[in-house]
């Protein structure tokens, strides 16, 4: 008997593409060469080199339509698990590639090292929380970046009230530290790694885990027959490599590969939410809303003072933001949508700060804990995924208190 992929195209037509915004593409391409290339005039070929992948990861994020919150809201919602399933093959990825890097210790310009971090409180905590805040504010932290990008005007409140939640989280990150008020450590930090068979065990580990998941979201697939997923606008041939969608499998892989180049690069794997702290923090200070550099979480850190081009994290999120332009003005689907719904408003502002505060306490977000934790084999990274899919349960609940609606098994699932 023939069996079904666990990773596909959807079989359904898509629509038809719009033409290419070339005015937008052109200027977006611009912005982002002058941008790398004033990096590597001031920084240095690593910060320059940091930009282009981020760039990349807004291309692969936009066309891949790789996304976090909506895989996990299909699963809960319909026992969709396509996306679930993509999620384990870019993982598993990832836990090849990370591998040797990680086991070497070196990368292009200096040591590499993954995230691997305790086992707290906060962790389930602030994983619960940003699971939640996915479902109520439309986006995860690569999400929030490559929809801005690509003009997705509500996601803005989002992106505005995820920085909000960074700074109340980075204000107070020391009472979920050993100490504070909630600050239980539960355990040191473990990394699959740590065993008599080194990384290569802890990649068996984690690939016999992924693959454990990826078949368990296939029987659920089928026993509850979840509707078809909407095709997005496309083409064929070449021309879909710009101008078209690309299959799930391929952003799962491309993705996990560009990962692995920020790791060569920078020394550290891909993350997202440390610069909304950083921006935030800045934003504080020079609105003279306050002194960050008093508070607890900047003492010894020069960041505060230096420019964001020499923090790892911004130079790829503001890259991811350029991508994602450039790849929506080249597939002529840039729109910006100035209107929003009230309630749309306030659920995006809510999820927005449930987000930032909870990765400021939970080790990161959806791609520095759960995909650069799983990566990096460290075991935080599994329960960060496993708390956050409990909180998508809550933050789906939530959803009706904003007058929000939830797949249904008779609809069609985008």
């Amino acid at each position: 008997m023939a069996t079904t992929p666990l990773v596909q195209d959807p079989p359904r037509t898509a629509p038809s593409l719009p033409a290419p915004q070339l005015g937008l593409a052109a200027t977006g391409s611009l912005g982002a060469l002058a941008l790398a290339w004033y990096a590597f005039q001031r920084y240095g070929l690593d910060r320059a080199l940091l930009l282009v992948l981020g760039v990349a990861l807004g291309v692969t994020l936009f066309h891949a339509r790789f996304g976090f919150t909506s895989a996990w809201r299909q699963l809960v919602s319909v026992g969709q698990g396509r996306g679930l399933q993509a999620h384990t093959l870019m993982l598993g990825t990832a836990v090849v590639l990370f591998a040797p890097i990680l086991a070497g210790g070196a990368g292009f310009f200096g040591d590499a090292s993954g995230f691997v971090a305790p086992i707290t409180l906060g962790l389930f905590v602030g994983s619960v929380l940003f699971g939640i805040g996915m479902q109520l504010g439309g986006a995860c932290a690569s999400g929030t970046l490559y929809a801005t990008g690509s003009g997705h005007g509500p996601v803005l409140i989002t992106l505005a009230a995820f920085i909000v939640g960074s700074i109340a989280g980075i204000r107070t990150v020391q009472w979920w530290e050993p100490g504070g008020v909630a600050g239980v450590v539960i355990s040191d930090p473990v990394s699959l790694a740590d065993t008599r068979f080194g990384h290569a065990g802890g990649v068996v580990v984690s690939l016999t885990l992924l693959a454990v998941i990826a078949t368990v979201a296939e029987v659920v697939r089928r026993r509850r027959q979840p509707p078809p997923i909407d095709p997005v606008p496309t083409t064929r041939g070449a021309a879909r490599i710009l101008r078209g969608s690309w299959p799930l499998w391929v952003g799962a892989l491309v993705l996990a590969g560009l990962n692995a180049l920020v790791l060569l690069t920078s020394g550290s794997p891909w993350g997202v939410t440390g610069a909304f702290r950083l921006w935030g923090s800045k934003l504080v200070g020079a609105l003279g809303l306050g002194d960050p550099a008093s508070w607890p979480a900047w003492q010894n850190n020069p960041a505060l003072e230096s420019s964001i081009l020499l923090d790892n994290t911004s130079v790829t999120n503001i890259g991811i933001i350029l991508g994602a332009l450039v790849a929506a003005a080249v597939a002529g689907s840039f729109t910006f949508r100035r209107k929003v719904p009230r309630n749309v408003a306030a659920s995006h502002t809510v999820g927005g700060i449930a987000m930032g505060y909870g990765a400021s306490i939970a080790f990161g977000c959806n791609i520095g804990a759960y995909l650069s934790g799983i990566a990096s084999l460290s075991l935080h990274g599994w329960i960060w995924g496993v708390m956050a899919l409990a909180g998508t349960w809550v933050g789906l609940r939530l959803r009706s208190l904003f007058g929000l609606p939830n797949p249904k098994p008779t609809d069609s699932v985008c």
